[in-house]
């Protein structure tokens, strides 16, 4: 036999090659119609089993290792779909007459003894897309489900009326299957307009990507109703709450504007006091049920009101806010309430809560900073914190110099190496990383500022900003509908940033903070994050 053909028999069919002893490697090599074809090798499988009375699975065997050596050549990024789900390029559905023979391209590595059956089965085998790995298995309902919708291109909707549920439970079944790879969902539609956010050298980052979010955050105010009386509240202006029927409206126009972008939903409930709203519950729960990620920003609550949301769905985390140590955060907070914190963290840990503390820099609690993250390591997973930017009403703390902050920001980050509790939120903390020729963060929202582009803002009725922590305010999600909100020019404009930075090697991880510059009387969109202290 050729050994050139030999080789690729051995490795293209190794499972099989098990089975086939030298009469039978012989018998290959007088046949003609495989010679130096391997395609061809399960048919003269089906010849060899005839004459030597070799295990009749072979040809079935050979069938799926076949199988597997297609997918592992096949481009998978090259057929990545535009808009549209589509199905993995790199997948095969067999249907063989024998069953229990992907086991044997694992070899029994789980330590099972699995045996062919003379029985129907259908198996998938594919390559991830995100990670390579290749995998054979018999294909579940599920799989054969979500694989038709996709290959006949029946709508969710559609699906859903003829199964008599929800639209959610089969776009949660294909969400599913596109987490495991059998089919692959088109690129995020939220990218960063290459005119204003150019692909700049990233001093020391090489991994990191600042241009395309795949996860979109409605962080939500659905009350202004509050327990507390903090001095520095911005939720004074009564603003009438939505009807459950709009409310609902809100998650539904959401769940159509991730869908058809491209990203997941976080819903991020606050307030206000969310607990305070008459039906939190109710639209905790109808969130949950849309496949949304879900967070709390509020304050500390009684224990069965967390395991209320529990009950319903985990959230991915429950931020809370001090001020500084126990005597500065309660002159702002209210009497007791360091304490309820530090309690409340017990029972968010305590019930498996991922718990965020933070924080609101001004020159007077910046001193607080470093002994807090000291004394909430290990109460709370993650403490950072955000500048203050001052309203046009109300008190308002100064912030620190320049040269003081800048201070800071270094022995933040020198503190950071020893204490696991300490997170980065600031944008301008990458000044310090650049400098000690670190990798960048992805700043304030992960990606820079996030002012809408991978989040938005929308009040208890409906009005909907770029950022919270000042005005910006981009239309009324109630009126306009999300999409429109977003594409709005108003939003073009606060997600564009300012002019400033656009040259800067950071932008794409920076952009400083809006708000900031917004408190200090500066054109947002010409003038640069007076905190900025990166050298031109």
């Amino acid at each position: 036999m050729d050994e050139t053909y030999r080789r690729k028999i051995e490795a293209t069919y190794p499972a099989c090659g098990e089975f086939l002893d030298d009469e039978a490697w012989a018998s290959l090599q007088r046949t003609r119609d495989n010679v130096m074809d391997v395609a061809a090798f399960p048919k003269s499988l089906s010849r060899l089993v005839r004459e030597l009375a070799l295990p009749a699975f072979l040809p079935e065997l050979a069938r799926l290792e076949f199988a597997f050596h297609t997918v592992s050549n096949v481009d998978v990024e090259a057929s990545r779909p535009a808009c549209e789900l589509a199905v993995n390029p790199a997948l095969a559905l067999l249907r063989l007459s024998w069953s229990n023979l992907a086991s044997l391209l694992r070899f029994n590595v789980d330590g099972t003894d699995v045996f062919p059956e003379n029985r129907e089965e259908f198996v998938l085998i594919w390559r991830h897309p995100e990670n390579g790995r290749i995998t054979a298995r018999p294909a579940h309902d599920e799989d054969l489900m979500a694989l038709k919708l996709v290959a006949e291109q029946i709508p969710s909707r559609e699906a859903a009326s003829r199964a008599g549920v929800a639209v959610y439970v089969v776009d949660a079944l294909l969400d599913h299957a596109v987490k495991r790879g059998l089919l692959l969902a088109p690129p995020s539609s939220i990218r960063r307009d290459p005119s204003n956010f150019p692909v700049l050298p990233l001093t020391g980052t090489t991994e990191e990507d600042f241009s395309s979010c795949s996860v979109f955050t409605l962080q939500w105010h659905i009350t202004q109703a509050c327990d507390l009386h903090c001095r520095d509240c911005r939720e004074r202006d009564g603003r009438p709450e939505l009807e459950l029927s709009q409310a609902v409206g809100i998650l539904d126009d959401f769940y159509e504007f991730c869908r058809n972008r491209g990203v997941r939903g976080q819903v991020s409930f606050t307030g206000g006091n969310p607990f305070l709203h008459p039906r939190f519950g109710e639209l905790y729960r109808a969130a949950a049920e849309r496949d949304f990620i879900l967070a709390i920003l509020g304050n500390p609550v009684e224990r069965r009101r967390i395991e209320e949301l529990v009950a319903i769905e985990r959230p991915i985390y429950y931020q809370v806010r001090l001020e500084g140590l126990r005597e500065r955060n309660d002159s702002v907070r209210g009497t007791g309430h360091f304490d309820n914190v530090l309690e409340f963290l017990e029972i968010l840990r305590d019930l498996d809560i991922y718990s965020m503390v933070m924080l609101t820099l001004t020159r007077d609690n910046m001193g607080d900073i470093l002994p807090l993250a000291e004394l909430l390591r290990g109460w709370a997973d993650l403490f950072t914190f955000i500048r203050l930017s001052r309203s046009e009403d109300g008190p308002n703390p100064d912030l620190p110099a320049l040269e003081d902050f800048a201070a800071f920001l270094e022995a933040f980050a020198d503190a950071s190496e020893d204490n696991p509790t300490i997170s980065f939120k600031d944008s301008l903390l990458n000044i310090v990383r650049r400098k000690r020729g670190l990798s960048l963060f992805g700043g304030c929202s992960g990606y820079g500022c996030g002012a809408a582009f991978n989040s938005i803002a929308v009040l208890a009725d409906g009005e909907t900003h770029a950022c919270r922590n000042f005005p910006s305010r981009i239309g009324n999600v109630v009126r306009d509908g999300i999409a429109s909100v977003y594409d709005s020019r108003e939003a073009r404009r606060y997600r564009e940033g300012s002019g400033a930075c656009r040259s800067c090697a950071l932008r794409p991880a920076c952009g400083g903070c809006l708000a900031v510059s917004h408190s200090f009387g500066l054109d947002i969109f010409r003038e640069r994050d007076p905190f900025c202290f990166l050298d031109d």
